[in-house]
């Protein structure tokens, strides 16, 4: 999908600015910063990425171009901070299943639901198509190397699974691979106005991928002997 077609097909209602009422202090710069990033989520998801300029991102928050400055360097640094804010919750949840002691396939069930999440939140498009975009050769490693990391833990939760039973025997590779693949498709269709929320959404995407993966026992036969 163009930049031009998905302007067309998202809408999304100016970030709050945290810049009324004149905060300030160490703790109010990270609100503000964040508030920089999640404007310019909302923005690349309006627009796309190459429609969208740091003097949108500064009308969103009602604040001049060089305020923007003051928080990232560039548009680029921008689209990487977006994609790090979306990943993050699908990190966290994969280093706290890891340390968990329940089955693989429980552990898994909690990442794919922070997965569906995320990608349904304002940072979605950011995280399935920053890598697309127009970015430098760092910034293009980085974002392939934390990608790596999320798929990496997820092939360690389904061996984990299919080690202690409750995961069907499969290729984790191609499991995560597949995954992954219907995880980041939300984005491309997931809107706002959907009548399921991001929760819904991720219960339901729980239900089909974890029920898929569910360990399958023998079935009793079913037929009757013969006496002899």
């Amino acid at each position: 999908m163009s930049d031009s077609s998905w302007s067309s097909a998202r809408r999304v209602a100016p970030a709050p600015s945290p810049w009324v009422g004149g905060r300030r202090g160490r703790r109010e710069h990270g609100i503000k910063r964040e508030a920089v990033i999640c404007a310019a989520a909302k923005a690349f998801n309006a627009r796309g990425y190459h429609n969208t300029s740091l003097d949108d991102v500064a009308a969103a928050l009602g604040v001049t171009k060089p305020t923007v400055y003051y928080y990232v360097a560039n548009k680029e640094q921008l689209l990487f901070e977006c994609f790090r804010a979306g990943l993050e919750p699908i990190q966290a949840a994969i280093r706290r299943t890891e340390a968990s002691d329940r089955t693989g396939l429980e552990r898994l069930n909690e990442v794919i639901r922070d997965y569906a999440r995320a990608v349904a939140s304002d940072y979605g498009w950011c995280m399935v198509r920053a890598e697309d975009q127009d970015l430098g050769p760092e910034t293009g490693r980085h974002i392939r190397t934390l990608k790596s990391e999320i798929d990496q833990g997820i092939r360690r939760l389904i061996r984990t699974g299919i080690e202690d039973g409750s995961i069907e025997p499969c290729d984790p590779k191609i499991t995560a691979f597949v995954m992954a693949g219907a995880l980041n498709w939300i984005a491309h269709w997931y809107r706002a106005s959907e009548p399921m929320d991001a929760d819904g959404l991720a219960g339901a995407f729980v239900e089909v991928l974890g029920r898929g993966l569910l360990r399958r026992r023998p079935a009793r036969s079913t037929t009757r002997r013969v006496r002899s």
